[in-house]
């Protein structure tokens, strides 16, 4: 057991404030690690679980399997159909959360102490007796039907779901999260068994808790919990990079304004360079108001209401993507401005004050977040994911204040490419001519 004490001023939940944190480093006695910070003035506790492999474990044939079995996870589990289980979670006054992405499954869960064994108890047939009856099936493809189709009309989900499939093909990462219509009405009961079993692993499993219990505690009910899951799940699929040549994709969609979705090949979340170009993505376009897209798109010549970029380190594949609207007859302007924004940035740099403004944000931000147990234990599960250690949360400013201007300006010259940026413009543009590449 490994004990590390973050000396921040966080808060642990709205009444209670403490100059550090302790995070314990526990492993059950069935082989699962999990991270504590005991915290017992309010008797309750957070817990969090993540289990790697989500929606890109799909059969291409059964997109949107793992999303619709996650979605049926609390409705009736063991002996308790649907409404019986909600109706014992809401006499343990229980909160639970269980939501499938691409890279993981997501379980969370709020208990009271007093309820807490019975509650876990409810947690746990649920996350290893789903029932997957029928009724519920249907219902809940119901549901996710209905997404479906909203999202076929939804011009900014078009423009994700296009930029992706052109990027990554037939990889899991090409495909739609929630499937598509033709997949999920196929859905059988034995799909979500073969999901379930695919997706929940001990080998896949994450956690954290926050709150009103002990290490002794905790170690036995992780293993409570998770002990009748799989051993391990099938392998992910394999790396991809990010294969989309610059250029333009028009997709028709009528309105007055189109959609832009657009970006090119990122960093690993583990690169050398990451943290420079984690700055650097503030100033360019991350940073709100005073990000170099913002001023110059919107600020300076009015082309678009809102405007922002993000390095997304995915666990398969990065990018580094931005998306914007404009009227249909100055989106083609703004594209153009984006792009020389991007070169601009890539050629010239960044200032001293730019950069120093970032890094007095971005470190003036962080203790914020944490502020009560769920968040920080959804921050610590995050952490325990990408492969950091507890004393990064002492670090992680130090790694930001570290950054030279040198350094940065390096990584923009080298990491930032408008000639090989792609973006996906969906809706009814004027005069925007397709780049090489479309």
């Amino acid at each position: 057991m490994r004990r590390l004490v973050l000396a921040l001023a966080i808060a642990f939940a709205p009444v209670t404030a403490r100059a550090g944190i302790e995070i314990v480093e526990l492993t059950t006695p069935g082989g699962i690690d999990v991270w504590l910070v005991e915290e017992p003035s309010i008797p309750f506790v957070a817990i969090e679980l993540r289990f790697r492999g989500g929606a890109n474990l799909d059969d291409p044939a059964r997109g949107g399997a793992v999303n619709l079995m996650a979605s049926l996870l609390d409705e009736g589990a063991g002996d308790r159909d649907a409404r019986s289980f909600q109706e014992r979670r809401e006499e343990l006054a229980a909160s639970y959360s269980f939501r499938a992405f691409d890279d993981m499954v997501s379980i969370s869960a709020r208990v009271l102490t007093e309820n807490r064994d019975d509650a876990v108890d409810l947690l746990r047939l649920a996350l290893t007796e789903p029932r997957f009856d029928d009724e519920a099936l249907e219902r809940v493809r119901g549901q996710m039907l209905a997404v479906i189709a909203s999202d076929a009309m939804n011009p900014r989900q078009i423009a994700s779901d296009r930029f992706h499939a052109l990027a990554f093909g037939d990889h899991p990462y090409g495909s739609q999260m929630n499937g598509t219509a033709e997949t999920v009405a196929a859905l059988t009961r034995n799909d979500m068994i073969d999901a379930h079993r695919s997706a929940l692993t001990r080998a896949g499993a994450y956690v954290s808790a926050v709150g009103d219990i002990t290490a002794d505690e905790i170690v036995l009910l992780v293993d409570h919990l998770l002990a009748d899951l799989p051993a391990e799940g099938p392998a992910l699929p394999d790396r991809i990079d990010l294969a989309l040549p610059g250029g333009v994709t028009v997709v028709p969609f009528p309105g007055p304004q189109s959609i832009a979705f657009f970006g090119h090949g990122g960093l690993e979340r583990d690169d050398d360079d990451f943290f420079a170009a984690f700055i650097l993505n503030h100033i360019l376009g991350g940073g709100g108001f005073q990000s170099r897209l913002m001023q110059e798109v919107r600020e300076a010549r009015g082309l678009t209401y809102g405007i922002g970029t993000s390095l997304v380190p995915r666990d398969l594949s990065e990018m580094w993507l931005g998306s914007f609207s404009s009227s249909n007859d100055r989106i083609a302007g703004a594209i153009e401005l984006v792009r020389e924004e991007w070169g601009r940035l890539a050629s010239e740099g960044v200032t001293a004050e730019e950069l120093e403004a970032a890094q007095t944000f971005l470190t003036g931000e962080y203790p914020l977040r944490f502020d009560g147990n769920a968040e920080i234990a959804r921050i610590m599960v995050g952490m325990q994911m990408v492969g950091l250690t507890p004393d990064y949360v002492l670090q992680r400013n130090d790694y930001v204040l570290a950054v030279t201007l040198d350094e940065i300006n390096r990584v923009a010259a080298e990491w930032l490419d408008p000639d090989a940026l792609h973006f996906v413009v969906v809706g009814e543009p004027d005069g925007l001519e397709a780049f090489p590449g479309q």
